[in-house]
């Protein structure tokens, strides 16, 4: 699924990352642990094609897409990338499923069949009661069901996530890897997630840690 080679990072001289290299199997959960600053969410912005790395290769179901040109990659990023940020990033004007929908309408699926595929996602994820409620009315468990189903809605094979359970007590954290897991055995989707929760880290099937902007295991 996943194949890095040898990539490194600087920001204003000073190197994040130092050589990076790393394989995911598809199908696969794993985590990145690691301090504050040790290159952790760049990582993870490099392998969401969101970021250029200095040096280095990234292959993606075996294609070199740090190679392509921007609307290439935006292109390949819409429809095989799914993103799950800490704080959401829903657009407060609108309801639960057209935030869903969002990555669908700029892939330029038909608005009904965008609309059907993101009413089922939220009725997976227990979310039916809250299609037509706009972000303000809804808890945070619920908001980041709803990113979670605007991550999947283009049917991506890998999903990247940035501090899922930031947010989340440890109940709806324990719900929300077992959401994980499901949508693993149900989408054959892999996961790839950072954060600072060492017990969301120990659950997946393997845990990464960056020291210094290299991987230790």
């Amino acid at each position: 699924m996943i194949k890095v080679e040898n990539i490194t990072k600087s920001f204003k001289n000073v190197d994040v990352l130092k050589g990076i290299n790393l394989e995911i199997t598809k199908n696969e959960i794993v985590s990145i642990v690691g301090a504050s600053g040790a290159g952790k969410t760049t990582l993870l912005q490099i392998l969401g094609t969101l970021s250029k790395p200095n040096s280095g290769s990234i292959f993606i179901n075996n294609i070199e897409v740090n190679k392509f040109k921007n609307n290439k990659l935006a292109e390949f990023r819409n429809k095989n990338i799914g993103f799950i940020f800490q704080f959401h990033h829903l657009l407060p004007e609108f309801t639960a499923l057209e935030n869903v929908c969002m990555p669908a309408f700029i892939a330029k699926i038909q608005k009904k069949d965008a609309l059907h595929k993101g009413t089922e996602l939220l009725e997976f994820l227990n979310l039916s009661h809250r299609l037509n409620h706009k972000p303000a009315e809804l808890s945070g468990g619920e908001l980041q069901r709803i990113a979670i189903a605007r991550a999947l809605i283009n049917n991506p094979a890998l999903v990247l996530a940035d501090e899922p359970t930031g947010n989340l007590d440890s109940k709806n954290s324990e719900e929300l890897f077992q959401l994980f897991i499901s949508l693993k055995n149900k989408f054959n989707t892999t996961f790839v997630i950072v954060t600072h929760d060492n017990v969301l880290a120990e659950k997946t099937d393997r845990k990464l840690t960056i020291v210094d902007g290299i991987i230790q295991n």
